[in-house]
């Protein structure tokens, strides 16, 4: 009997070079699964499911990941505003963290002697997957076959023909990869640093005009409603947002980042649904949190996003800063208005019983309830007084300083 193998299996042409050669050139038993985070339809899924018996494999197995996906890394990306460089809701790399522990997750159930994956050496996708499997499955096998023997497309075709495989071997013009925080779009464009992609690349095509009010409602930072729809989970109320907004055209972007192995690198991307949940989100906020709560909650969060990108989930640092953003949300309950438009958005406000933009208290630039203006006058001399004592002792070195020359 040969080597029990975990595969994981999307049904493309890397993962389906690796069932043939594993299992005709290796003698393996190959044990494939996918890990749907929400990029596939229950035909496609079928689909995969097929395609991978047919080119052979022990047993295919599929797991559901869309709500885990959710509760263990997209919650605490809306609860830190995260966008990596300002701009990216790191769609892919979250999504691949989550199929690696599940994929680990499963070898270890099975007692598989191996794991596999379709990686090539020039992404950041095999340190997320080998550094997840050597942590949760330590001591097992890991094979990448196309790594290893730094194949090509064209020698993975041929392989496959002489097989007598049959799919469609065509090379799409654009790479896209479609999940529940957002879809990536490659091509020719971004290979380049100047170059944007064209409308006919975006997968979901502008065919809304005019303008639309969106409400979103947030219940301690989790979206539960949109519009008049109220969701059990907060996967339904992403998904029904991105039906809505992502015919408008908004959310889409092109991001540079420096991949974990050490090379800058451009994806285009449409993320209608996590763009509009995270700046209303972090809209919300700003009218229910206190100034220091904002401060330090950017600081922490751009860490969580960075290390998060690097593959490093199961560092126990990641616990405590969930902790952390997980008690930030407490008040973070109430709706925020957008407005849609073709290709762009607007955020009109919010209303919250939380608001610490109270009236009771002042309106900024207009008049004030709370103190006198004698009170600011007191209170300026005390706030500065650090920065008064700093220049004039400063200002008596100098002085002596001068006197003695």
């Amino acid at each position: 009997m040969g080597k029990k193998v975990v595969l994981g299996f999307s049904g493309g042409l890397d993962t389906t070079f690796c069932v043939k050669y594993l299992t005709e050139e290796k003698g393996y038993e190959i044990y494939s699964i996918i890990v749907n985070t929400g990029g596939f339809s229950e035909k496609e899924l079928a689909d995969i499911e097929a395609h991978a018996k047919k080119l052979g494999v022990k047993s295919h197995k599929t797991v559901n990941a869309v709500k885990n996906y959710y509760d263990s890394i997209v919650k605490y990306l809306v609860f830190g505003n995260v966008l990596k460089n300002n701009t990216y809701p790191l769609s892919v790399s979250a999504e691949r963290l989550s199929q690696a522990l599940h994929i680990a997750e499963y070898a270890r159930q099975i007692n598989a002697d191996a794991v596999a994956h379709g990686s090539t050496g020039a992404g950041n996708d095999q340190v997320r997957f080998d550094m997840v499997l050597n942590i949760i499955a330590p001591g097992t096998e890991i094979i990448t076959p196309i790594r290893d023997m730094k194949l090509g497309r064209e020698s993975e075709i041929e392989y496959l023909k002489s097989k007598g495989v049959e799919m469609n071997f065509e090379k799409a013009v654009y790479s896209i990869n479609k999940g529940l925080w957002g879809t990536s779009v490659g091509g020719k464009e971004t290979l380049q640093s100047k170059g944007t992609l064209p409308e006919e690349a975006w997968p979901t095509q502008v065919t809304k005009t005019g303008s639309e009010e969106v409400v979103l409602e947030f219940n301690k930072g989790e979206l539960v409603k949109v519009n008049d729809e109220q969701f059990d989970h907060p996967t339904g109320a992403i998904q029904y947002l991105q039906s809505i907004a992502g015919p408008y055209g908004v959310g889409r972007d092109i991001h540079v980042g420096d991949t974990i192995i050490g090379i800058k690198g451009r994806v285009g991307f449409e993320a209608a649904a996590p763009i509009l949940i995270i700046k209303g989100h972090h809209a919300l906020e700003k009218h229910v949190l206190s100034k220091w709560q904002l401060q330090w909650k950017d600081q922490i969060s751009q860490f969580y996003g960075t290390w998060l990108h690097e593959g490093q989930m199961l560092d126990p640092v990641m616990r405590d800063i969930e902790a952390y953003l997980e008690s930030s949300q407490r008040n973070v309950t109430g709706k925020v208005f957008i407005q849609l438009h073709p290709y762009r958005y607007q955020i009109i406000g919010i209303e919250s019983e939380y608001d610490l933009m109270s009236s009771a208290f002042g309106s900024y630039g207009e008049m004030n309830a709370g103190f006198t203006g004698e009170d600011v006058k007191g209170f300026t001399r005390i706030f500065g007084n650090q920065v008064s004592i700093y220049h004039w002792v400063k200002e008596g070195v100098q002085q002596k300083n001068a006197s003695e020359f």
